[in-house]
């Protein structure tokens, strides 16, 4: 490990750190003096000679250092990441349903580029970042540690850092087991509901834990209810819909194994008569439902980020507003709509902002029920503003009144 190099910033840069995030850009550094590689640890220091930290460093990528720690005689060694993953661990007992939750959510546990999931007895893991790939195999051995500490054995361990932000930092996608190969279709309860994850072939870690407090916040409104589940992804929403006794459930999704996997876990809880799916382009079907009359009691907008960076956030602003839009006109009057936005980039003003708008479109009055982000094993840092994504809303929909 290289402790000598030195990285000073540019006289009034640092905003980040020094407002308590982890990231160093490349255009806030004046000098960096020491001889090493990519992926290595070096010390930080302001433009005065103050010491800032440690982190690592990587070239490839315009965040150029990524802080580990604040105390710059820290040595980044077995105890110091013991402590690091122990402190993660103890956070999720006290705030969430441990059963599947996130253990590990990179920055906003002081463990930039790392991801860690937990599906029932199975870890899914996820490393984004250069200089964190020294320390991954030592923090799953660590977790499982932990883990078998509270009398929870872990019978397997699957990467998935097949993720693209991995090209940025000069890394190749990795996907597969990390020790003995096990079955990845994981069986996990979230809210009473039974889903079948599956951790190799899914979307990022193979399920979307950070909706779990939403999806269970919707339970309320859908008893009787007729509902429709819009990128139902694996159908989650949907059955969450079902098991609080929806009269039908209709989930659609553009992908046809999300739909398969979705009608398996419809019957995994016996709901195949109630919670159906069809796999069809959302902003093609609306439109049709709308023409053939259909009004539903629930509708929710559960769609992927529309924009990954700042560039396409216009067409993404578009397409929040025609999906919302076209959602509010399927909802009948004084019926629900739940609606969110997973991009960072959408942030909370602007998306608030085009709710607004698209119901001003269709001429709908919309009662805030509540706002919610996500849930708390996904913790927003202050200052690290990409740990903040998830944006979440409940209306009631009348008619102008």
């Amino acid at each position: 490990m290289n402790n000598h190099t030195i990285v000073t910033l540019k006289k009034g840069e640092g905003r980040i750190i020094k407002s308590g995030g982890l990231w160093i850009f490349d255009n806030e550094i004046d000098t960096i003096v020491g001889t090493f590689k990519n992926g290595d640890m070096v010390a930080v220091h302001d433009f005065d000679g103050y010491p800032m930290g440690r982190g690592f460093i990587n070239q490839n990528s315009k965040i150029r250092v990524r802080l580990m720690t604040r105390n710059s005689d820290q040595e980044i060694n077995d105890e110091f990441l013991y402590n690091r993953v122990k402190d993660a661990w103890e956070y999720r007992k006290k705030v969430v349903d441990t059963s599947s939750c996130r253990v590990i959510f990179g920055d906003a546990d002081f463990l930039p580029g790392l991801v860690i999931d937990k599906f029932a007895d199975v870890l899914v893991v996820q490393c984004l970042a250069l200089g964190m790939e020294q320390f991954k195999l030592k923090i799953v051995e660590i977790l499982k540690d932990i883990l078998k500490e509270d009398g929870i054995e872990i019978k397997g361990v699957y990467e998935r850092s097949d993720a693209r932000e991995r090209v940025k930092e000069g890394l190749k996608k990795v996907k597969g087991f990390i020790g003995d190969e096990f079955d990845t279709n994981v069986e996990i309860i979230e809210n009473g509901v039974k889903y079948i994850v599956d951790v190799k072939d899914g979307q990022k870690t193979g399920f979307f834990l950070d909706q779990k407090y939403n999806r269970l916040s919707i339970q309320k409104l859908c008893k009787g209810a007729k509902v429709l589940d819009c990128f139902t992804h694996t159908g989650s929403f949907a059955l969450n819909a079902g098991v609080a006794g929806a009269k039908s459930v209709l989930g659609v999704d553009a992908s046809e194994l999300a739909v398969h996997q979705a009608t398996e876990n419809s019957a995994l809880n016996g709901l195949s008569d109630v919670v159906k799916f069809k796999c069809e382009d959302v902003f093609e079907l609306l439109p049709e439902l709308e023409n053939q009359g259909e009004k539903f009691d629930v509708v929710i907008l559960d769609p992927p980020a529309f924009t990954k960076s700042r560039n396409s956030i216009k067409n993404a602003v578009k397409g929040y507003r025609e999906i919302n839009l076209r959602g509010m006109k399927l909802v009948k009057d004084g019926g629900y709509l739940a609606t969110c936005s997973c991009s960072h980039f959408m942030d909370y003003e602007l998306f608030t902002k085009t709710i607004g708008q698209a119901a001003k479109n269709v001429h709908k009055r919309l009662r805030q029920v509540e706002f919610r982000t996500q849930a708390p094993d996904h913790p927003i840092l202050w200052a690290a503003d990409e740990s903040y994504y998830l944006k979440f809303y409940i209306f009631q929909v009348v008619d102008e009144k």
